[in-house]
C-alpha cells in the first residue's frame, strides 16, 4: 500500500519582489494588457457583462480543448496493442474525435459546471443574438480558438519523453482548471462588474507566475509529474 503524498503549498515572495519581477518582464505587461481588455470594454466602451464573462469562459474552455486535441494522436498511437495494425484514416479520425469529446467533457468539467450558476448570463437569448449577428465577435472568438490550437500544437506534446509530457500537460491543464474554478466567483451575478477586474488580475498572475499559482494548490509545480491520482493512503 502506497503512502499518501502530502501536498505542501509553497510560500510566495513579497509584493516588492513580485513588482520587481513584473516591471522587468516586458511580456508580463502584455499579458496584463490582454487580460484587461474586457475590463476596458466594460468601463470605457459599454460592453455587456454577459459578453465579458462569456469571453473569459470561452477562452479557457477552448484552451483546454486545444491541449486535448494536441494529445490525441499520441494517445491513440500508444493505446494500440503490440503488433496491432494502425487504423485507417476514417476510423482513426472517428476514434480521435470521440476520444477528444469524452476528455473535453471530463477535463472541462469546471467550465461545464460553471454554466449552471451562470446559465442565464451565458446562455441567455440576448447574448446569443448579439454573438450570432456580429461578424466582429465571430472573428474575435475564431482568432482566440486559432491562437490556442496553434500554441498547443507548437508545444510538441507528441514527441516529449513520458515524464516531460506528464509535467507539461498537467502544468497547462491544471492552470486552466483553476481558471475555470475561479469563474465560480461570478455565480452571484450582483458584483460581476467588480469581480471581472479582479479576475483579470488573477488570470494575469496565473500566466505570469504559473509555478506560484500552481504551487499554492499542488505544492512544488516542478514535481507535478510525480502526483499519482490513484495513490491509496
Amino acid at each position: 500500500m502506497k503512502s499518501q503524498q502530502r501536498v505542501v503549498p509553497i510560500a510566495l515572495p513579497s509584493l516588492r519582489q513580485h513588482w520587481r519581477e513584473f516591471a522587468a518582464n516586458r511580456g508580463a505587461w502584455l499579458v496584463l494588457a490582454r487580460n484587461l481588455i474586457p475590463v476596458v470594454g466594460i468601463y470605457a466602451f459599454g460592453w455587456s457583462v454577459a459578453l465579458t464573462v462569456f469571453n473569459y469562459w470561452f477562452d479557457g474552455l477552448v484552451a483546454v480543448a486545444a491541449i486535448i486535441a494536441a494529445l490525441i494522436p499520441r494517445a491513440l498511437r500508444e493505446s494500440r496493442k503490440p503488433g496491432q495494425k494502425p487504423d485507417g484514416p476514417v476510423l482513426a479520425l472517428v476514434r480521435g474525435v470521440l476520444t477528444w469529446a469524452f476528455l473535453l467533457g471530463v477535463l472541462g468539467l469546471p467550465y461545464w459546471i460553471t454554466l449552471i450558476p451562470l446559465h442565464d448570463m451565458l446562455l441567455g437569448p440576448g447574448l446569443l443574438v448579439q454573438i450570432a449577428h456580429s461578424p466582429g465577435l465571430w472573428a474575435t472568438f475564431g482568432m482566440i480558438a486559432v491562437m490556442h490550437f496553434r500554441r498547443a500544437l507548437a508545444v510538441g506534446y507528441d514527441t516529449m519523453p513520458e515524464t516531460d509530457l506528464k509535467q507539461r500537460a498537467r502544468w497547462d491543464l491544471y492552470l486552466l482548471l483553476l481558471r475555470g474554478i475561479a469563474m465560480f466567483a461570478l455565480a452571484g451575478g450582483i458584483l460581476v462588474i467588480v469581480l471581472v477586474p479582479l479576475l483579470a488580475l488573477l488570470f494575469s498572475y496565473m500566466e505570469i507566475w504559473p509555478d506560484r499559482a500552481l504551487g499554492l494548490v499542488f505544492g512544488d509545480a516542478r514535481r507535478l509529474h510525480e502526483l499519482d491520482p490513484d495513490q491509496d493512503s
